[in-house]
């Protein structure tokens, strides 16, 4: 399945939403517990297509997602990245980084992200993401009255 093309299975991964941003788990089989994307709600391919609300609300809203990540998580660090290549609509991944971990760390994100892909690794179970993603809805209300959850 193309999971980029299924609206209705990422609409399952929703955590929550605004009106420029909308922040969800990474789908199912995904590398980590955490691993969430915020994805811009117009379509735009990078940054540099930001209007001025969007360049606006940003910064805040990477430092809400990140902070999120971290409580959802307990890990040390987040990474963001965003490359638009699988999909030509911006979106930023948000990693979990563990310092006892040395498969997130770095560029070994990208193997580990691969060795998912080729059913190598065993990865978190669907449980514990619904858990993760009930758990960051719950955050995310606190947030402020323009983000719904789902």
């Amino acid at each position: 399945m193309d999971l980029h093309k299924n609206t209705a299975h990422q609409n399952h991964w929703i955590i929550g939403s605004n009106s420029y941003w909308i922040l969800r788990h990474h789908p199912y089989p995904s590398p980590l517990a955490g691993w969430l994307l915020l994805d811009s709600r117009r379509h735009i391919s990078g940054f540099d297509q930001f209007d001025h609300r969007e360049s606006n609300s940003w910064g805040y809203t990477i430092k809400k997602a990140s902070k999120l990540v971290k409580n959802l998580t307990g890990c040390d660090r987040v990474y963001t990245i965003s490359f638009g290549e699988a999909v030509r609509h911006l979106h930023l991944h948000l990693i979990p980084r563990f310092a006892n971990d040395s498969s997130t760390e770095s560029w070994l994100i990208a193997d580990k992200y691969r060795l998912m892909q080729q059913k190598k690794i065993s990865v978190p179970s669907e449980i514990r993401i619904k858990k993760l993603i009930k758990d960051g809805r719950t955050e995310v209300q606190k947030w402020s009255k323009d983000w719904q959850v789902y």
